[in-house]
């Protein structure tokens, strides 16, 4: 990973934070994630910033996850500082803000800070093709077809209005797609995210620039985490 991008990761957090995310792979997905408290890490990328080329780019990654998904936790850090909330794993944070209204700002960063970071997990150098067996049985009873899902995905993606995310997400014993606008995410919704998509324009308009689509196919086709949704749904 190129260090130069994450200047403000000490040593120590950076460690911390790629042991932890590590760890959370390693005990059943990222819904058992638990990030360390007050000051909330920014966690490390679990691969080189260049390792989804050609699909995306070095540069995207710079700017998306240096600056953008960085800023979400700075800026959470000082709205929960001294309150109720800091001692508070990331997604508890998210689903304590949600629907209030004198905690929308502490919302709108908790959870793009937390669907940024499953986004991450959500993709993987020469990934895509398909699904380990028993996730691919899963969503052939829900879907008919790994295509039918895929395809599921790339119309949720690419009719999204605006700014927001694609989900594929366990309901039940159901699998279903779903879309969120802006920093909605499934936590607060009773669903269990296996893996997302993310449609804002900074994941994809340095690389694509107007060509969400293109975006989107190449994601699935190229870069899905099937394994990641796998270690999530607990098959």
């Amino acid at each position: 990973m190129n260090a130069t991008l994450f200047p403000t990761l000490s040593r120590r957090q950076f460690l911390g934070a790629s042991a932890s995310a590590a760890l959370a792979l390693g005990t059943g997905g990222f819904s058992n994630f638990v990030m360390a408290a007050t000051p909330l890490v920014l966690p490390a990328l679990p691969y080189a910033d260049n390792a989804l080329d050609p699909v995306i780019s070095a540069n995207t990654i710079g700017f998306h996850y240096g600056k953008h998904h960085k800023a979400y936790f700075d800026n959470l850090n000082k709205l929960i500082a001294g309150s109720e909330l800091a001692e508070q794993p990331l997604s508890k944070i998210v689903t304590a803000s949600a629907n209030q209204a004198d905690k929308v700002a502490i919302f709108n960063n908790a959870a793009q800070a937390w669907n940024h970071s499953f986004y991450w997990q959500s993709l993987k150098p020469q990934g895509g093709g398909m699904p380990p067996n028993a996730l691919k049985q899963k969503i052939e009873a829900s879907f008919g077809s790994v295509e039918a899902c895929k395809k599921e995905l790339a119309s949720a993606a690419t009719s999204q209005f605006g700014s927001g995310w694609a989900w594929l997400v366990a309901e039940g014993d159901q699998l279903k797609v779903i879309k969120t606008g802006n920093a909605d995410t499934p936590l607060t919704k009773g669903m269990k995210p296996l893996l997302t998509i993310d449609v804002w324009e900074h994941a994809y308009y340095i690389d694509y620039q107007n060509r969400r689509a293109d975006y989107v196919n190449a994601v699935i086709d190229k870069l899905l985490n099937w394994e990641f949704a796998a270690s999530n749904l607990g098959v």
